[in-house]
């Protein structure tokens, strides 16, 4: 039983009058008394909280900073009225500030034999499974004196997906990509390229493109066009450990890594490339396989990362490298989205990157902090100069450690967290045109 806040507002004002004229037990119980009887009775005709029954529909996914709308159906078997306060309880991730909390409380009314649909909105503030804990029910007789209460466990699961604001660059990627595959006039030629088609000889063309053979047969010179091979292998390497749950500006390294993820799947899909994900630390967390269809990729990996979080242990970085080596297939692009600190690279990475470079291509990708940045350019005070020198020697150590990458072979894109995904789809159509694909 619940007693509300009408039940002590009576009972408060009967016993001022007994209080100032009559004080004594025997005036306390005339008030009491019909008061308790009156709340026993108010509970014995609310309506049953346990026989109600629940139902649940709605999303079950939402992409993290948009709106999921949950309904859940209150059926009241009961013969009584139902005058009821309800809160559905979900974790508190579910939505972004305490105000918008307020969707999970609801007052309604149900008839005898009737159902009502209440709606939850949910605003989520972070990727993975939101599932619904209970849903209480506070039942109120006629008088409003007393309730029943009482909880159910209506199960229901919403899944938050990453939010992929990088999607706003795909078209000028898809554009040059165009231009790359030769469905527009400008068309390449490199080491490893496909041949497309014959045209007729154009000055300024490379006369290396010349077919002699198709020129014999016929009276104008024929010149050979290419266009980047298709049906590559592209392997994306998600380092989970400590190092990727830092924050740099307003979102952890790992989700500015997912985002980046996202842009390139998308991009290589379109290219006809396959592409496939590993997460690691210290043991594979997620892996992925290319499927039919560049819708299906997409979606399959939006559903893969989801539900990945950083774990709080040092990455083994050699194990890495062995677990890239193990499930990248012969002439891969690996990308390796991790950090660019100078210890697990020097002592992890690059022992076992000859083995890498040897077989695959290989680009390194990773979050630069903004604020090192500014820390460099700071001056004007004491504090400011010595936050300079900090910000000045970590940025050299940082091009000491990309350098040392680059001369085994190896592309690096160092970029902040908005860029990182353009940045890097751009590496990818670089290594197109170049041919190393």
């Amino acid at each position: 039983m619940a007693l509300t806040g009408r039940a002590a507002l009576v009972a408060a004002l009967g016993s001022l009058p007994v209080g100032i004229l009559a004080p004594s037990w025997t005036g306390m119980l005339a008030v009491n008394l019909p008061l308790s009887l009156a709340i026993l009775c108010d509970y014995a005709l609310a309506a049953p909280v346990r026989s109600l029954q629940f139902t649940r529909s709605g999303d079950t996914s939402v992409r993290l900073g948009d709106t999921a709308s949950v309904q859940l159906s209150v059926t009241n078997p009961s013969g009584r009225r139902l005058h009821a306060h309800l809160r559905d309880a979900w974790p508190p991730s579910s939505w972004t500030s305490e105000a918008e909390q307020a969707a999970s409380r609801h007052r309604f009314a149900v008839p005898p034999g009737e159902r009502r649909r209440l709606v939850t909105l949910l605003r989520p503030s972070r990727r993975g499974d939101r599932r619904a804990d209970r849903v209480t029910v506070r039942s109120f007789g006629p008088l409003g004196l007393a309730a029943r209460q009482g909880h159910h466990r209506v199960p229901w699961d919403v899944r938050v997906l990453p939010p992929f604001t990088s999607r706003k660059h795909l078209p000028s990627r898809l554009a040059r990509l165009r231009e790359l595959d030769g469905r527009t006039s400008v068309l390449t030629r490199g080491e490893g390229t496909e041949f497309d088609s014959l045209r007729a000889y154009v000055p300024g063309d490379d006369t290396r493109s010349i077919d002699w053979r198709a020129t014999a047969r016929q009276s104008a010179v024929a010149v050979r066009t290419w266009r980047p091979e298709r049906d590559r292998h592209v392997l994306v390497v998600l380092d989970t450990g400590r190092t990727s749950a830092g924050r740099v500006g307003d979102v952890p390294r790992l989700d500015a890594a997912l985002d980046a993820t996202l842009l390139l799947t998308a991009l290589a899909t379109r290219a006809g490339d396959r592409v496939q994900l590993l997460a690691y630390d210290r043991r594979v967390r997620a892996r992925m396989q290319g499927g039919a269809t560049a819708g299906d990729v997409l979606s399959t990996l939006v559903g893969t990362l989801a539900t990945l979080e950083p774990e709080l242990v040092e990455t083994d970085t050699r194990g890495l490298a062995t677990a890239a080596l193990a499930h990248a297939s012969g002439g891969s692009l690996i990308v390796l989205l991790t950090s660019l600190d100078a210890a697990p690279v020097e002592e992890g990475l690059l022992p076992v990157l000859p083995q890498l470079t040897r077989r695959h291509t290989v680009l390194v990708a990773a979050v630069a902090d903004p604020h090192v940045e500014e820390m460099a350019r700071a001056r004007g005070t004491v504090d400011a100069v010595y936050e300079a020198a900090a910000g000045t020697q970590a940025q050299a150590e940082r091009r000491r450690t990309a350098d040392q990458l680059r001369r085994h072979g190896v592309t690096v894109v160092d970029a902040a967290p908005d860029a990182l995904a353009p940045a890097l789809a751009d590496a990818y159509l670089a290594l197109k045109a170049a041919g190393r694909l």
